[in-house]
């Protein structure tokens, strides 16, 4: 169960599709492991985004709105010094500094900013599509994005809706576009989010071309009085995500579906067989032997990560998912699913070794899939000096963080629903279609909360995998997580197709 602190909401879950592509490159499974693993690890440094911000400060004054122009770019990306370039999508003002992942977008929380997101993006897509699957299909060519910020609180033609898409200088614009330039009341508690392309049909593609980028709202008064690790050099983005490169270079997508016979190309998960974080594979991040802070970002299509040190230092989590937690949670693993983000604090003052990697453990699909193996268990090393740093380090980790006001009852509760998610598969058990309650994404809307409401939501998972529940315009707290009494008896109901 879940229990929604709720704002006019329309709940929209898009899932995935096409756009006019480009021929693959010849490759096979045992070609794409062979790429991921002529691959050096830790020689890339991890690269640090560049940095946008969305507000103004003239001499002593309180900070004003900024407007900001992001535009979306194809270009050639380097992933690893011995990988040839990669094309991609990218965020940026240009294409010159456009970067994968985007720019990190900063912004200050009560202070409103607009972006002007630009879609210059070419005729035809870098990576497959399925004309099986809902998708946007512009009638003349280009491909659809539209920009969402995820966790983010603004209203609904500001959301980033599916079908508020648009081509290449707005010549053609989907059937829910309103306007280019979005307004970010940032009203939401201080914390880290990211954004991404959201059109319909065309998210995964879009996100694996490279259209992602981190979104912080800072609070300066909440954060001096932290004193948490901060700064460019001690409060880092981690955006991780796993990627496959054909010889050449270029990013592979699957071309066959895992039933051709009803969706030619439509998988339902994409594994990568490098682990990239802030676009280099397998990087490496000279410290010092003093506190950090990261803000990891799990940005992949379908993989979990469970994240720990080969040296055992411990992480204490400060905050997950836009908002501090009410205190420090000190750890031993982090696990994130796709879209989750956590805050840690890593002291490496304490390490009895100068290398500790993070490494992940997650099998695939979570929580019952493969296990890792030497390419994918690895995610980034870290390289520590013997000696002491020469500016003492003067941050801390408080014994509590931020106190919230307390939230309705369930007792109280306006309304319980229930949201069950259903995979359909054929009878030798390959998924074909993914529906919520049995409905389409084109389905008429089915949930209405009122703007204020407190509400229950029972979301049933009667599919293989652990799904990522994330809500539009709204928070809410998880309250309760159980394993399903009688599965078979549900699954039952999942009839299966030709």
């Amino acid at each position: 169960m879940a229990r929604l602190l709720l704002a006019p909401i329309l709940l929209l879950i898009a899932i995935c599709g096409r756009a006019v592509s480009r021929p693959p490159p010849p490759t096979s499974d045992a070609a794409l492991t062979q790429v991921a693993a002529s691959l050096q690890m830790f020689v890339d440094q991890l690269p640090v985004m560049p940095r946008l911000y969305g507000y103004s400060n003239e001499g002593n004054t309180k900070p004003k709105s900024g407007n900001l122009v992001v535009g979306m770019f194809e270009k050639k990306w380097k992933f690893h010094r011995d990988l040839p370039e990669t094309t991609v999508f990218a965020f940026g003002t240009s294409p010159e500094e456009a970067t994968v992942p985007g720019p990190t977008i900063e912004a200050i929380q009560g202070v409103p900013m607009s972006v002007t997101w630009q879609n210059h993006l070419p005729e035809s897509h870098i990576l497959p599509w399925d004309p099986t699957v809902p998708t946007a299909i512009p009638k003349n060519g280009g491909v659809p994005t539209v920009v969402h910020l995820h966790g983010g609180i603004q209203e609904p033609q500001n959301d980033g809706h599916p079908d508020a898409w648009f081509t290449s200088n707005f010549r053609e614009t989907g059937p829910t576009w309103t306007k280019s330039t979005y307004t970010y009341p940032n009203v939401h508690h201080s914390g880290s989010f990211w954004y991404h392309d959201h059109a319909k049909g065309l998210t995964r593609e879009n996100l694996l071309a490279g259209l992602i980028g981190a979104y912080v709202i800072c609070n300066p008064a909440l954060d001096a009085a932290l004193n948490l690790p901060s700064g460019p050099e001690f409060d880092r983005h981690l955006m991780i995500f796993d990627r496959s490169f054909s010889r050449d270079g270029s990013l592979y997508m699957n071309y066959t579906g895992n039933v051709p016979s009803i969706h030619p190309q439509w998988q339902p998960e994409y594994f990568g067989h490098a682990i990239v974080v802030n676009g280099k594979a397998w990087p490496y991040l000279k410290v010092q032997r003093r506190k950090y802070r990261f803000r990891i970002i799990n940005a992949s299509n379908a993989r979990y990560l469970s994240l720990s040190l080969s040296n055992g230092l411990p992480f204490v989590q400060v905050a997950s998912d836009g908002s501090y937690l009410p205190a420090p949670v000190h750890t031993q693993s982090v696990v994130l699913a796709p879209a989750e983000i956590a805050d840690v604090i890593i002291d490496f003052s304490t390490s009895g070794t100068t290398e500790a990697v993070l490494n992940n453990d997650a099998p695939y699909p979570y929580p019952g899939g493969s296990s890792v193996d030497q390419l994918n268990s690895k995610v980034i090393k870290f390289i520590i000096p013997p000696e002491k740093p020469k500016v003492p380090d003067t941050s801390k980790i408080p014994s509590s963080l931020v106190s919230y006001r307390a939230t309705a009852t369930v007792d109280g509760a306006a309304k319980t629903r229930y949201i069950v998610f259903y995979e359909y598969r054929t009878s030798s058990g390959d998924t074909t279609h993914f529906l919520i309650n049995g409905k389409k994404f084109s389905d008429p809307v089915t949930e209405t909360p009122k703007s204020g409401s407190t509400e229950v939501w029972e979301v049933i998972n009667l599919t293989n995998d652990d799904h990522p529940l994330h809500m539009h315009l709204a928070t809410f707290q998880a309250i309760k997580v159980q394993a399903l009494v009688n599965e078979a008896q549900f699954n039952s109901c999942m009839i299966a197709v030709a």
